[in-house]
């Protein structure tokens, strides 16, 4: 009879204590979890991430293209097919600028002799208007708006540039290529490569 009396409430006693640990546990605050008073704003954080896809390309036409013919001493003009920028940085002051040269050497035919040379001085570009061809409106400013504006591609020159705006956004522009052709120029079909480049 003694091993009852005391056995059986011991067990209960324990029973007891683990049951109110368990509820206790089970009504704790989750981590990091904000507890404000009744009639008052309880604010949470939120974050999301907007990415960039591409970043800042150039895209130019496929050569070989043929601009037209014309006799020594005369003139050869035509346009070099579509050339975008596509500004995908997502950036708050994204600008760029668009530059093109001819590469060294000028244009050639034959073996490139003098005679058989046409120099990079001798050919001019102008880029035209242009179009705002897609994404958020931005400032675009085109290098040359008119052929009395052309440049020579014996350096570096702008073509065309973004001069303010945000987000993501595209331009297109045609440019026209202008050669004077030498008056000792031979007869023959020259080839030289126009370079675009955007930063």
């Amino acid at each position: 009879m003694g091993k009852r009396s005391v056995a059986a409430p011991s067990a209960g006693i324990a029973g007891l204590a683990l049951m109110t640990a368990l509820t206790v546990t089970s009504t704790a605050s989750p981590a990091g979890a904000a507890t404000c008073p009744a009639s008052t704003t309880c604010p949470t954080t939120v974050t999301f991430t907007v990415n960039a896809p591409d970043g800042l390309t150039i895209t130019v036409p496929d050569g070989p293209v043929n601009i037209g013919s014309g006799a020594p001493g005369g003139q050869i003009s035509g346009t070099l097919g579509p050339v975008t920028v596509s500004d995908q940085r997502a950036a708050l002051a994204a600008t760029w600028v668009a530059t093109v040269s001819a590469a060294a050497g000028g244009f050639t035919t034959g073996g490139g002799t003098p005679a058989e040379t046409v120099p990079d001085t001798a050919v001019l570009y102008w880029s035209g208007t242009g179009t705002y061809t897609g994404g958020v409106p931005a400032d675009f400013s085109p290098g040359q708006a008119t052929a009395g504006d052309a440049e020579s591609l014996n350096v570096s020159r702008t073509a065309f540039r973004k001069v303010s705006g945000s987000g993501v956004n595209s331009a297109t522009w045609n440019p026209t290529i202008v050669v004077n052709v030498p008056a000792q120029a031979v007869a023959g079909t020259y080839t030289g490569t126009v370079n675009h480049s955007v930063a």
